[in-house]
């Protein structure tokens, strides 16, 4: 029985850390308006925050010239859908000491469609 348990447990925490559902790039592009002042995401050129291209994937804190905070260099985060949805909704509270001003998205839907325009084709 505690086995089942634990295996329950398990998989409530993995559909947790997982974004609920799928997003709409189309969507996302209207509500990237926010992020595009300080991010590019169709050319590799920082601005005051680094350049989102190929980001699902890449450690966190690996774009040459971009100078990090001491958290985001130091955080061992790879970005994939579950760690760009934490960092989206509250950057400050998922990864204290991050240079990131922006408070977060609050609405999931907003969330899951800005993941999901990262990983569209630009």
């Amino acid at each position: 029985m505690k086995n089942y348990v634990f295996i329950a447990a398990a998989a409530a925490g993995l559909l947790m850390a997982a974004p609920a559902q799928a997003g709409d790039a189309a969507a996302g592009a209207k509500v990237f308006k926010k992020c595009k002042a300080c991010h590019y995401v169709d050319r590799e050129k920082n601005k005051s925050g680094p350049h989102l291209v190929n980001i699902i994937g890449r450690a966190a804190g690996a774009v040459d010239g971009f100078k990090y905070s001491k958290a985001m260099a130091g955080s061992g985060l790879v970005w994939d859908e579950a760690t760009l949805a934490g960092f989206l909704a509250k950057p400050k509270k998922y990864l204290k000491g991050t240079k990131m001003s922006f408070a977060g998205l609050k609405k999931e839907s907003d969330i899951a469609n800005v993941i999901a325009y990262l990983k569209s084709p630009k």
